[in-house]
This record gives structure tokens, sequence and C-alpha cells, in this order.
């Protein structure tokens, strides 16, 4: 998920996530007594579509407010509105979801129907999902992408009122864990008939099914509440009334909110993190996560040098980066795929990021002298003599600080000019969709516990390659990993393996860290974990 985020990582769940100690006065919550859990968030929520949800942000609204067939408990899948975890049959390739009885919040009741229109709508090319792609190995999925079969066709069909049939068109092992992904949620068809370009954009245009209900959001607002929806199927174990968020972009300010107590939970800057480690609200944890930077070929053909690539990667000093600017004790990264997330299946042992970073890290390690050699030969087989850039990142305090390094490191590359661009992050988003950018800071989550979630993303003209990096031999080896040795764990691990190496060894993009988020958590919350996809399941969590 664009950032904005298993298995291993995602263990912290609730007590290594959220049982940070307080002293007395730092621990003192005014929201408690009305039973209101209080957050912050680095931006406003870009949609409330799940079929157009591409953020954490958006994400963890739609997490609080919708559920899909199943949902993530910490690093462990449960039942949500499926009874149970379907077990495929026909070689992998037929899942039937049994539903439990449930409604949407307006009461009315919630069927297969509501699936079946809501994964077609999403697949539809009109509807422009970024996220489509995802739906690849379903039957006639990747038809329906090119236009070249109707929506319709998609192989999910209602087979009873409460009785959902999956057709696949080869076996995807982890396709159960996918549904957790909001362009697998149900939708309300009448719903969105009714509201139409409007569904999604405001509090009261949307239809939803989850723990809570979506209050007091106008579509830009810098604050909005959830408040307990008594429809939910599960209600009885949703124990918190009310989730409200504001928006806060200075670390600073946020760290006087959760001081004087208006905030209960507050990201901290890297110097705050460094500072704030000895404080009982303190916690910090791994997330899945990987940010990195997006060399844009189609606009500066120069990126299709794969030595300049290269050169912008070793000129990176990632480790005193992490060190003198981030200071929250993240990762230096020299895979995509984040370590924590996936294992080699014939030993679980074998982190796969540390697997392949025996092999990258020739191409991630600082390296200024030979960056230096390659950006000139680099620049000759181009025929320039010097690139004169714009570097696009978030208009955070914290952003901006990274992007002020970035180019104070790369500018030690002679004849190369780097100009700072800070916007918003809606317009980062929507910038880096349609290409309009030379170098971007971008980040991306787990969807779900396997490397694939990254790796997927850059093939050629995938919805989230945005620098337009492309190679043949990449894209088939992701191609023999989800079809010809899908069902066999051992090649398949080889596969993404043979992929992530080649990735890092073109530098298709530049890895520059994997997060360790900093919180301040207040105490009195309890039973609240933390998802593979990077945002808070509130079900069953309390305030004492």
């Amino acid at each position: 998920m664009k950032k904005s985020f298993f298995a291993g990582a995602m263990l912290f769940a609730a007590a290594a996530l959220l049982a940070a100690c307080g002293n007395k006065s730092a621990s003192k919550v005014s929201s408690t007594k009305a039973n209101t859990w209080t957050t912050m968030q680095g931006d406003v929520i870009n949609t409330m579509d799940p079929s157009l949800n591409t953020d954490v942000i958006s994400g963890q609204a739609l997490n609080d407010t919708m559920e899909g067939l199943y949902r993530y408990k910490g690093a462990k899948l449960e039942p949500a509105i499926a009874t149970s975890i379907a077990k495929p049959t026909n070689g992998g390739k037929t899942y039937t979801f049994h539903l439990r009885k449930s409604t949407w919040s307006n009461g009315k009741a919630l069927t297969a129907k509501d699936f079946e229109f809501g994964w077609k709508r999403t697949i539809d090319p009109k509807t422009k999902s970024e996220y489509a792609y995802l739906f690849s190995g379903i039957k006639n999925a990747d038809a329906i992408m090119a236009s070249k079969k109707p929506a319709s066709s998609l192989g999910i069909k209602a087979t009873g009122k409460y009785t959902l049939t999956v057709t696949l068109e080869k076996a995807l092992p982890y396709f159960n864990t996918m549904m957790v992904n909001p362009v697998f949620y149900p939708q309300s068809q009448a719903t969105v008939k009714k509201y139409g370009k409007a569904y999604g954009t405001k509090s009261s245009a949307i239809l939803t099914n989850g723990p809570y209900t979506l209050k007091s959001w106008n579509g830009t607002g810098n604050t909005w509440i959830e408040t307990k929806n008594p429809k939910y199927w599960n209600a009885k174990n949703v124990h918190i009334k009310n989730l409200k968020t504001q928006v806060v972009k200075d670390p600073t300010t946020a760290a006087s909110l959760f001081k004087s107590g208006k905030i209960d939970d507050v990201a901290l800057s890297g110097e705050q993190a460094a500072a704030a480690k000895s404080n009982k609200n303190y916690r910090g944890f791994k997330e899945s996560a990987t940010y990195y930077l997006e060399l844009n070929e189609k606009k500066v053909p120069a990126f299709k040098n794969t030595k300049i690539r290269q050169a912008i990667s070793l000129a990176l000093n990632r480790s005193q980066y992490i060190s003198s600017v981030l200071k929250n004790g993240s990762l230096s990264a020299h895979t995509l795929t984040p370590q924590g997330l996936f294992a080699d299946p014939d030993n679980s042992s074998t982190d796969f990021a540390k697997d392949a970073a025996t092999d990258t890290k020739q191409y991630t390690n600082y390296n200024l002298a030979k960056a230096k050699k390659l950006w000139a030969e680099g620049l000759k087989e181009t025929g320039q003599s010097s690139l004169s850039l714009t570097l696009m990142g978030d208009d955070t305090d914290a952003a901006k600080n990274t992007s002020e390094y970035l180019q104070a490191a790369l500018e030690k590359l002679p004849g190369f000019k780097l100009t700072i661009q800070s916007v918003p992050f809606k317009t980062r988003l929507a910038r880096a969709a349609s290409k309009d950018f030379d170098i971007v800071f971008n980040g991306w989550s787990a969807d779900f516990p396997d490397a694939i979630s990254f790796l997927d993303l850059f093939t050629t003209g995938g919805s989230y390659n945005d620098g337009s990096w492309s190679n043949a031999q990449y894209d088939q080896l992701i191609a023999d990993s989800k079809g010809k040795d899908a069902t066999n764990p051992t090649a398949r691990y080889q596969d993404l393996q043979k992929a992530e190496k080649l990735l890092m060894k073109e530098q298709g993009i530049v890895p520059i860290y994997q997060l360790i988020a900093s919180h301040l958590t207040r105490k009195n919350i309890q039973g609240v974990t933390y998802t593979p996809a990077g945002t808070y399941n509130y079900v069953g969590a309390s305030l004492k």
C-alpha cells in the first residue's frame, strides 16, 4: 500500500505494540470517560472508495469502517464476513466462501452479490483502480484489464445469497491473505449508483459494514470521527465507542498535544524518538514498509542507463542518513522487500530480505568513488555532461529534511543539480501516478505476507511502477512465481529471490530504508493489534 503496510515482524501485536507504560502525569487521559481514543495522521483521507484507495491513511479509515471476507488480528488471519478460512479445491483454483448473515450500517442485508458487484466494479477499466492488478490470476481478470473481455466475466459469482464462488486461472498460494485489501471488500450497488462520482468523497456518500461508521468527514477536513457501528455483526467485541483522528504535520505540535492529553497516540520525529526512548510511553516497532526513490525513465531518458541508476544508489550513505536525519533506528534497505515479511519455505529461519541482501549490498552500500565513476560513464553513454532535475517529496518537516539530505548527497555527483519540490501527500500520490516527476520519494508497505506484494509492483506497465523501469527477465521471473511455479514453494522462492536480486542489480528503484516507527502511546489502551497492511485493528480493544 502506498505510503503506504507479516508474519515475523507483525508478531509484535498487542503486547509489544501498545503495552507502553507511563508516569502518572503523562498517562492521564481526558477522553477515557467518553470512551474515545484519539490518534494523529500526517495527512487527510484521500478516498473512502474501496476501489480507489491506495494509501495507508485511507486504508486505516477503511479498515475501521469496512470489512471483507477476513480480518487480521496481528499476524493471524481470521474469518470476518466469511464463516471460515476457505480451503481451495480443483487443484487450488476454486474458492467457495460461506458468508455469515450480516448487514450494512443502514440495516440492509449484506449478501454475496455485494462482493460480486464490488470486485467487478474494481476491475472494470472504467473505474481506473490502481489496485486492479491484484485480481490477476482470477479467471478473465487479465483480459478484462486489457479491455478484451467485459468486467461481468470475472471469475466471481454469488452462487447463493450467502455463498460466493471464486474461480482462478491458476493456483495462487497467497490468495486468502489478499482478501483483507479494501479492493476485495463488498460494495453496495445501490449506494454506488446513488452517489455516482461523489461516492467515497465524504462521510455522507458511503455505506459501510465494519466496526465503526465514519462521521464528520467532508472530504478534505483535518479531523474525523468514527463511531461504533451497532449493526456490525461482531459489535459485542467493539468496546471503544469513538475513534477520533486529527491531522498533525508538525512533530513538535504532535508531542505537545500528547503531553496535554489531547491526543493519545502520536508519531515522533527522529530527534524526538531518540530523546523519548526512556519515556515509559515510548514504543518502536519494525514495519513491513520500505521507502525508496523512483527515477522516471519516461520523462528523463538518462535514467534508462543502468550505470546512472547505480551511481545514484551508491552515492547515498543510508546509515548516515538514518543516524543523522531519521534518528529513529530505521534499517538501511538493501532490498525492496522488507525484513520480517517472508521466509524460505524450506527453512523458516531464513529471512527473504536478508537472504537476498548477501548479493544486493554491493549495489546499495555507500561508495562515492564508485558512484562518481559510474556516473561519468553513464553520462558519457547517454551523450550528456550534466543533469538538472527535480526531487519531489511530501511537504511535512520530516519529508523536507529527507529531501535536503538526498539533495546534498546526490549533488556530490559531478554535474548533478537537484531542486527540491515539496507537495501535499495527495498531490504527490497523484503526480507520481501520472508520472509527472523526475525523481520521487515513495514508499510501500505490505498488503499481505509475501514478497510478491512488493516485487509485483515493478513489472512492465505495473500500476505502481511510476518510474517505468522495465526488464523482460524480471517480468518472466514474476510470471513464473505466479504461474508454473506457483504451487512449488521452493521453486517459487527461488524465482522471487532472482527477481529481487535483479531489481537491485539494475536499481529499478533505489531503496533507502525500512521503517522503524516511533510513537508515544498512552498505557490505558489494551488489545489493539497491528495488521500486515500497516493498520490498527481495534476490534477487541478497550480503554481502562
